[in-house]
């Protein structure tokens, strides 16, 4: 197996790998940019693959043409990630809850309910196998350049591709425009903010709600794209993952982008691994837990170097310092 062999095996599959934790860590740079910890993203991608898997069945089973169930059952990924979200935003915003305590609940009660509700619909612990997901296709005219079309454009999913454009998108929206101003400004400064006639607690409610609509998004791409199927494991640890690489990337879009494409290319070397000569002896338990290693070893590594917002966790109470 020669080396372009082995980039072509690692570099696609690190990609699609990727693109559910670029989507989730977007999410959630909107919510930590406006001041609110969010560690209930892997409780919002629960959410999101459970309502994307039981949507596409669902259309599916009615005869709804493929794309078009596929795209409602995102856009019903979406919707659901932002109203599940609102639990958090209710008790961290409004009530002054503990971020962290409120987030963790979060993750309990996601699991939780959709365990009971895949149960309470199939009669037994996962849903059906979707027939026809979000399946991989080669990019017309790209896919035949020399060296980069099999390393990037061939065997590939859409989701991948549009990950990577709403992470330029955001990058635009935080710092370019007037909206991710204020967002910034609630969670550097909400005294100051709220003294220029922004309403702090409105746009904190939206960013955790933003962070909802991404990690749902997420979540479903994740189910429709790998699992086909949805229950209690079908997300393991996506959402901390997630996590990991918006504070590796250090709350900016495009850092939040190449950690988890460095996240993604762990995941794809524990998949893979068997095939690459210099990793065909390790223990195939070594390749498995090596990216949550490695998640680890990065928030230890660059975490206490990583400086977030400034107001981030602190609850805000209009006329306090």
């Amino acid at each position: 197996m020669d080396l372009m062999q082995i980039l072509a095996a690692v570099i696609p599959a690190a990609i699609y790998l990727a693109a559910p934790l670029i989507l989730t860590a977007l999410g959630g740079l909107f919510s930590e940019r406006a001041g609110v910890v969010n560690i209930g993203l892997e409780g919002l991608m629960v959410m999101g693959a459970f309502t994307g898997i039981v949507t596409t069945l669902t259309l599916q089973g009615a005869g709804v043409a493929w794309w078009t169930s596929i795209f409602l059952a995102l856009l019903a990924a979406i919707i659901v990630g932002m109203i599940f979200s609102l639990f958090h935003a209710v008790a961290s915003i409004s009530f002054r809850a503990d971020q962290i305590v409120s987030g963790v609940a979060l993750n309990f009660l996601a699991v939780g309910l959709c365990v009971f509700l895949v149960r309470l619909f199939y009669n037994k612990g996962q849903t059906d196998s979707v027939q026809n997901g979000i399946y991989r296709f080669n990019v017309p005219v790209l896919s035949d350049i020399p060296v980069i079309g099999p390393l990037f454009f061939s065997n590939v999913y859409i989701t991948s591709f549009v990950a990577i454009l709403l992470a330029l998108i955001v990058y635009l929206i935080i710092f370019y425009t007037p909206f991710g101003l204020r967002l910034r400004s609630v969670g550097e400064h909400p005294m100051a903010a709220d003294t220029m006639g922004i309403n702090v607690n409105k746009m904190r409610y939206i960013g955790v709600m933003l962070s909802g609509a991404f990690a749902g998004l997420g979540g479903a791409v994740f189910a429709l794209t790998f699992s086909g199927n949805f229950s209690g494991t079908t997300i393991v640890g996506q959402g901390f993952m997630s996590l990991a690489a918006l504070i590796f990337g250090k709350w900016h879009p495009l850092g939040a982008l190449g950690a988890a494409l460095f996240f993604g290319l762990a995941q794809a070397l524990s998949i893979t691994g068997q095939q690459i000569p210099l990793l065909a002896n390790v223990p195939p338990v070594f390749l498995l837990i090596a990216p949550y290693v490695l998640t680890i070893l990065a928030l230890a590594g660059f975490v206490g170097r990583a400086e977030g917002p400034k107001a981030i966790g602190k609850p805000y109470i209009k006329g306090s310092r």
